[in-house]
């Protein structure tokens, strides 16, 4: 597998659907407020997205069942007062290098693209360091008229202070070459645990955005599942790593 596989579960034909993506960063904040629209939303799973780029490991789910590193699309029809159709993109990884960034985003970006979408939203965290009192979530976009519409919902335009990383803000500047408007929501967290109160507040500014309600009380229960998932993930990587220190601690006692 040298590219991009993306496997289509249903054919499905949307209506200008708006593209969201979410996937794992700081605070986990974007993955948290997208798992919980895709529950509330009762949303569908229609594309699977496997990539040579993504970390080489596997999940050890329940009862010993292996889980693959993949990233997932979801659809969901007539959402809100405008009913908007969207495509949520999650998963539990990204791509590991820069070049695997930009080869797995630009590809799911044409595929999104083919459905109809053209209109972005990124959602991630922007990490404080420190314990946030009230979540603010800070927005940029590509062009004025999203500006706009960012200011109009009272969402603080993040300005001159550093870039957008990872998919958040690849899919963006992408989408930029596509005539593929965008905006980028983050919310303020700590980002050194999974932030439920930044993925509600995240979630409460799309949800003014794209004129749509959510309920937001299940976020907690949301956040203790991604908690354990994501702990597994890590204490996979450190295993790696150990094993790898381990090995080269043993070929140091073969030399002189």
């Amino acid at each position: 597998m040298e590219i991009t596989q993306i496997t289509v579960l249903e054919d499905v034909e949307l209506n200008n659907p708006v593209f969201i993506e979410a996937l794992p960063g700081i605070g986990h904040v974007g993955k948290l407020a997208a798992d919980h629209m895709i529950d509330e939303f009762n949303a569908t799973k229609f594309a699977e997205i496997y990539s040579p780029s993504f970390p080489p490991q596997v999940f050890v789910g329940e009862e010993g069942l292996i889980e693959n590193m993949i990233n997932e699309l979801y659809y969901v029809k007539n959402v809100g007062e405008d009913n908007l159709d969207i495509i949520i993109l999650v998963g539990n990884t990204q791509a590991l290098s820069p070049e695997g960034q930009y080869g797995v985003c630009q590809d799911i970006l044409n595929f999104v693209k083919g459905k109809g979408a053209s209109k972005i939203f990124t959602l991630g965290g922007m990490a404080t360091g420190q314990p946030v009192e009230e979540s603010k979530i800070f927005g940029a976009a590509t062009d004025e008229e999203n500006i706009e519409l960012l200011k109009e919902a009272e969402v603080e335009i993040r300005s001159n202070d550093g870039g957008i990383v990872g998919a958040s803000g690849l899919f963006l500047g992408l989408g930029l070459r596509q005539e593929m408007n965008g905006i980028c929501l983050m919310g303020q967290t700590p980002g050194y645990f999974i932030d439920a109160q930044s993925a509600e507040a995240i979630l409460n500014k799309l949800a003014v955005l794209l004129n749509f309600e959510i309920d937001t009380d299940k976020l907690e229960e949301r956040a203790e599942e991604t908690k354990e998932i994501l702990a597994k993930a890590q204490q996979m990587e450190q295993d790696i790593i150990n094993k790898a220190n381990a090995s080269s601690s043993d070929d140091l006692r073969y030399i002189g």
